[in-house]
């Protein structure tokens, strides 16, 4: 009986991570969506267009525009998004650089991540820092545990000084 009991606990400890998992990667505030294809049964097909902040760096914002499948799969949450997104990051107020982004990483720093699929699948943005021309760059990509996609989309934000 005690084992059942500490068999429930563990059930709703790995739920309750799960739903972590999940919610984290939601940061992004909607900004809109249009649609693209109709359903009958369930969402329609969309565009959407999220928001989010550079965690790290304050006066950088990002804007992505992403597929999200519709239907009843979509509707219920188990469709596969497609890889198509885009991005366009822009200065909004003053930046200063955290001197770990100014000595950061040649492979970039995941800033954002977003699951596009029930399992396996995330669009990812991973930020890089040119010092030689003091330069923040976004890369967007999708990306599976065995197999990714070669599309993807940068955008750079110049640092300047603000007024």
């Amino acid at each position: 009986m005690i084992y059942l009991l500490n068999f429930s606990k563990q059930i709703k400890f790995f739920i309750f991570i799960l739903v972590l998992l999940f919610a984290f990667p939601l940061m992004a505030e909607p900004i809109g969506s249009v649609s693209t294809r109709f359903k009958f049964l369930g969402a329609n097909d969309k565009i959407v267009v999220e928001a989010f902040d550079d965690p790290d760096i304050a006066g950088a914002t990002c804007y992505l525009s992403r597929a999200k499948t519709g239907g009843i799969k979509g509707t219920v949450g188990v469709a596969e998004d497609t890889a198509d997104a885009a991005i366009a990051c822009r200065q909004v107020g003053p930046i200063e650089l955290p001197e770990d982004v100014r000595n950061g990483k040649q492979d970039g720093e995941e800033v954002f991540k977003k699951s596009t699929s029930l399992l396996f699948k995330t669009l990812q943005v991973v930020r890089f820092y040119d010092p030689k021309r003091n330069v923040l760059i976004y890369l967007t990509y999708s990306d599976r545990i065995i197999e990714g996609s070669p599309k993807n989309s940068i955008s750079t934000i110049p640092i300047m000084p603000w007024r």
